[in-house]
């Protein structure tokens, strides 16, 4: 535990944590009230294989059909939407970590995938962007995972080797032409299965892309995972 994380962490012994999102009474040690933790919107009907929000769970979706994704198997336990998505752009467009330590509790208190990986591989961003941003929202929200399930945290594994426009601008197409090529392996994990990580996923493109650079690299299984799951296809 690092300087702020304890500063962090004696302020919440102090002072009783409050909701992130509505400012009520934290309960269970997290910083959402008990009406937020049972409001979370979990992704229970979706595709197995991309973890689409649909009206019924289904193996393959038709877009899965159509173009298998890259991955082995996906974990995406919530849906985009209040409280996560508040959340969400306070901790990405607005650098309030305290925003990303909440959601990672809510990550926590997700049931875990079938299957850990022997290692997590966060989603880089380019230079130039985690330069502005001051961090990695993806490594930032998964490093709780990866302390309680004890998987190693491979951070420097994959480069952003091309400064890409943001996905939020983009439609399905452009998005996946947007990250073709931008990621390289510069390091390759020395294990077989790995876990490829996010913070929101709308259509895969970018875990897809790294899934793919990873595999091309010689890692025999890589899966996906990714706090929450937007509605687009």
């Amino acid at each position: 535990m690092d300087a702020r994380e304890w500063l962090a962490a004696a302020g919440r012994f102090v002072l009783p944590p409050r909701c992130m999102a509505c400012g009520d009474r934290g309960v269970d040690g997290t910083e959402l009230c008990a009406g937020c933790l049972a409001s979370l919107p979990l992704n229970g009907m979706r595709c197995l294989r991309c973890a689409l929000p649909l009206p019924r769970e289904t193996a393959v979706c038709g877009q899965c059909q159509r173009k298998p994704p890259p991955w082995h198997a996906i974990w995406v336990p919530f849906r985009y939407a209040l409280p996560l998505d508040r959340l969400e752009s306070r901790f990405k467009f607005h650098g309030q970590l305290a925003a990303g330590r909440t959601l990672s509790q809510c990550w926590l208190r997700a049931d875990p995938p079938d299957e850990l990986p022997q290692a997590i591989v966060p989603v880089p961003l380019h230079v130039s962007r985690l330069r502005a941003r001051g961090f990695n929202q993806a490594l930032e929200l998964v490093k709780p995972l990866a302390r309680r399930f004890g998987v190693s945290l491979c951070f420097d594994a994959v480069e952003r080797v091309r400064a890409t426009d943001a996905q939020s601008e983009l439609d399905a197409v452009e998005r996946a032409r947007n990250v073709r090529g931008a990621f390289a392996v510069r390091r390759v994990p020395d294990v077989r299965h790995v876990a490829v990580v996010d913070d929101v996923m709308t259509t895969g493109a970018t875990l897809g892309a790294c899934a793919r650079a990873l595999r091309d690299a010689g890692v025999e299984r890589v899966d996906v995972w990714a706090l929450a799951r937007t509605g687009l296809g």
